[in-house]
């Protein structure tokens, strides 16, 4: 009857110790108010393989929530809409995207969040949601996908114009150019034989002797150039000297013009005082060769004769 005893309170005792550790245990891990959970919304186009209910969702690698719920899109079949419960105190705004990344190699797929800019709204719910929309961004798979497809695409496209390069026609002009190709180096072959190889070496090593004279001539012609250059210079003072000269002659030349100028304004000046004076002696020669004619005639009248006085206008 004791055994029975010590039994049960046994019994009572681990039941009590274990439902002590499940209350702390929840005690521990029950978000305070201030780490309240949230609801979001997220739609992805693409497979969520990997995924699963209390799949982690990290934010820049820290965990911020878990999955609660996934199905397909009741208003697109093309989507899947995944529920998820996040800490109210993530900075959750407009500009946040979700991508599915997958974990290690096991195979298992987490929800991972970028913030976006720091200066953008917090997200809300648009009319018509039940809860805040974060927007999605292919993940890697889906863009090694879309690459694999690409590239698919254009391996198939490659083939199809190598199977049109490579048809019938195309195949026995090959097969010709390859002929062709061979008789071309057979008659290289005929042509490199010794004889040729060794005039090929006699044109190397007189290569080499033209080659090492040029180098002899080289500073040769490098003097010539700077006497050359030296000489420019010289020409080039030689110009500029030419260049005063000559300016200076124009300049002279048009002193000389205008001297010149006022001599011929002198000149005539004098010429019209000479002309005037020869007037006056022609005159004066005139009235002595007049005198001297009455001399000749009449030497006394020169004495007497009287000078009629010649009257003012209006006198009688």
């Amino acid at each position: 009857m004791n055994n029975k005893v010590n039994y049960t309170l046994i019994g009572i005792l681990v039941l009590i110790g274990i439902s002590l550790m499940f209350g702390f245990a929840y005690w521990m891990l029950k978000p305070s108010q201030e780490e309240a959970m949230k609801k979001y919304l997220i739609y992805f186009d693409e497979s969520v393989l990997g995924l699963n209910i209390d799949a982690p969702v990290k934010y820049r690698g820290i965990t911020v929530g878990k999955v609660i719920q996934m199905r397909i899109n009741p208003r697109n079949s093309e989507q899947v809409e995944v529920v998820v419960d996040i800490l109210k105190s993530t900075p959750i705004k407009e500009s946040t995207v979700a991508k599915l990344t997958a974990q290690g190699i096991t195979g298992l797929t987490y929800i991972n969040l970028t913030q976006g800019k720091n200066d953008a709204p917090p997200l809300r719910a648009k009319a018509g949601d039940k809860y805040p929309v974060i927007k999605t961004v292919p993940s890697f798979f889906k863009h090694f996908e879309r690459s694999l497809g690409d590239v698919s695409t254009q391996l198939l496209g490659t083939l199809d114009k190598t199977q049109q390069l490579l048809n019938e026609k195309n195949q026995k002009e090959i097969s010709k150019l390859l002929e062709h190709t061979a008789t071309i180096m057979a008659k290289i072959d005929k042509l490199l034989d010794e004889r040729s190889i060794a005039h090929m070496h006699s044109s190397v090593k007189n290569l080499d002797a033209i080659t090492y004279k040029i180098d002899l001539l080289v500073p040769k012609i490098d003097s010539f150039v700077a006497k050359s250059m030296e000489w420019e210079d010289r020409i080039d003072g030689s110009f500029d000297a030419i260049k005063k000269t000559y300016f200076s002659m124009d300049k002279t030349m048009k002193n000389m013009a205008l001297s010149l100028s006022d001599s011929v304004l002198t000149f005539e000046r004098m010429s019209h005082t000479i002309n005037n004076t020869m007037l006056e002696s022609q005159n004066t020669m005139v009235d002595i060769e007049n005198t001297l004619e009455d001399f000749k005639h009449n030497p006394s009248a020169i004495l007497y004769k009287k000078t009629a006085e010649k009257k003012a206008p209006g006198e009688r």
